[in-house]
């Protein structure tokens, strides 16, 4: 469709609150660039394997991950806790039917955005409903976005209300899914971190 113009499990990184939540930030005007993240420090075979292990299995406990990988629990705690500080490990989360939880339809929408309006147009789209996935991309359009919506009457709304509303955005075109499978890390796919 064309649219206009066309312990179970390693503990979560602590949350930190957030600028915006502060009624004291929202009046003080947009709050600062986050601190750069330091650079990650060398991955070795093990820290490659607790990430294999992870990857499969978030629940994976800290005691399962260190017998698996033959090192202490207190070894596999430090590791994983530096994979999380060094944004190595960026969250632990689970991968969803879309379908079966509700969001019967499914669509990437790309976008040609104004130049130099990626941030802008970035944060803009991270708080719209259902949007799971955002991507800068190269090609005949700027952005690539996924969305999961309850049905395509919620995806019309999305596109054309919510998405065809930020200024930035110079025009859209809407790709619906029709059946999609998750590709996310298998243990029988070894290769993947090495």
């Amino acid at each position: 469709m064309a649219d206009r113009g066309e312990e179970p499990g390693p503990p979560p990184p602590a949350a930190t609150p957030s600028a915006a939540a502060t009624p004291s930030a929202a009046a003080a005007g947009p709050a600062p660039e986050p601190a750069p993240v330091p650079p990650a420090r060398p991955l070795d075979a093990i820290d490659r394997d607790i990430l294999r292990i992870l990857q499969t299995d978030g629940r994976a406990s800290i005691r399962s991950v260190a017998e698996r990988v033959h090192v202490s629990r207190a070894n596999a705690y430090a590791r994983i806790n530096r994979l999380v500080e060094d944004g190595v490990i960026r969250g632990f989360g689970a991968r969803v039917d879309h379908e079966r939880a509700g969001q019967g339809a499914s669509a990437y929408i790309t976008l040609k955005i104004v130049q130099n309006s990626w941030r802008t147009v970035r944060e803009q789209l991270q708080a719209l409903p259902g949007a799971t996935h955002i991507a800068l991309v190269s090609g005949d359009f700027d952005v690539l976005l996924l969305v999961h919506t309850p049905d395509n009457r919620a995806l019309r709304e999305l596109v054309l209300t919510r998405i065809q509303s930020i200024p930035e955005v110079l025009s859209t075109r809407t790709l619906l899914v029709f059946e999609e499978t998750d590709l996310g890390p298998r243990p029988d796919r070894p290769a993947e971190l090495a």
